[in-house]
């Protein structure tokens, strides 16, 4: 099962050296024991295409049926944590920097009080490599978001449920924090000079603001880029930049916020794997963080809006 499982991870990552780097293993032994398998299954499993290796026909009719076996085992660890009714283990989740900051700190305490048993494990990651590596084991859990018509990838096998939503509006300098021109923004098109930070390109906020922009008929200046929403928060607080927020990013900030047409709202949701989405230790995660979700959308107005 092993050195199935090594194979099926070639076919989901590509080269050898991703497959050890995931699994902690050095590339020769992955090596091995793929030509170990090979001389078990009695057939070519790969084969050379210049510097790269290719997988069989032999090889992806086994890695179909090793995928059904890893998602089995997954379903038997937890069909019997269900019968033992407790809430143990290890979670590891994926999460976006947003969440990270405004959901996770109070979820990760709830969950260490309630379930003593359960050790959750929290790594930073983009939604969409979070999202691939949910479905291949990475991870076991994954909070991710998504912009208004800009759909996340699909993965087979992932299981997707709500969290919440957050507007996505226009942040500015509160009054007088910032140069005159911009205390004369009342609305978003009167922000086309000025100058803008957003994520780098690629992002899905990037491409979904300047069409925003765009659609309002001018081309952002954008002067300052960062992926760290954090940084988007300081350069505006500071009356360097405008730029288009989603209300999660914006918690406990002290900016102006201008609500932009069609009311646009960013979607937040949880994906785990279809075989492991019933663990008592998945359900108590997601069940916590759908908690804090609620909390945070119920003061949202009262957080969000800030005097001038």
């Amino acid at each position: 099962m092993k050195r199935l499982r090594l194979l099926w991870e070639l076919s989901e990552r590509g080269t050898v050296v991703q497959v050890a780097e995931a699994l902690n293993y050095s590339p020769s032994a992955v090596s091995q024991q793929l030509a170990l398998l090979e001389r078990e299954v009695g057939t070519p499993l790969l084969r050379r295409v210049g510097r790269t290796l290719e997988l069989t026909a032999a090889a992806d009719a086994l890695v179909a049926e090793t995928a059904e076996l890893l998602a089995g085992l997954e379903r038997a660890e937890t069909a019997a944590h269900r019968v033992r009714g407790e809430v143990a283990g290890s979670v590891r989740v994926a999460v976006f920097q947003t969440a990270v900051l405004a959901i996770m700190p109070q979820a990760l305490r709830r969950l260490r009080t309630e379930y003593p048993s359960l050790r959750v494990e929290m790594v930073q990651h983009e939604p969409e490599t979070a999202l691939h590596e949910t479905s291949v084991r990475g991870f076991d859990l994954v909070v991710a978001e998504q912009y208004p018509g800009h759909a996340t990838a699909q993965f087979a096998g992932l299981d997707h449920a709500p969290l919440t939503f957050d507007a996505i509006q226009l942040a500015l300098p509160r009054l007088g924090a910032g140069d005159a021109e911009f205390d004369l923004v009342e609305r978003l098109e009167d922000a086309a000079a000025l100058p803008w930070v957003m994520e780098p390109r690629g992002a899905a906020s990037r491409h979904w603001a300047e069409q925003a922009c765009r659609t309002a008929g001018f081309e952002p200046d954008v002067r300052y880029e960062t992926a760290d929403l954090q940084a988007h928060v300081r350069l505006i607080e500071s009356g360097n930049a405008v730029a288009l927020l989603p209300g999660l990013v914006r918690a406990e900030t002290r900016l102006r916020m201008i609500d932009l047409p069609g009311d646009p709202h960013r979607s937040i949701f949880t994906a785990a794997r279809v075989s492991n989405a019933e663990s008592p230790a998945v359900l108590a995660v997601r069940e916590t963080l759908a908690i804090e979700a609620a909390s945070l959308a119920k003061s949202a107005e009262n957080t969000y809006t800030v005097e001038p």
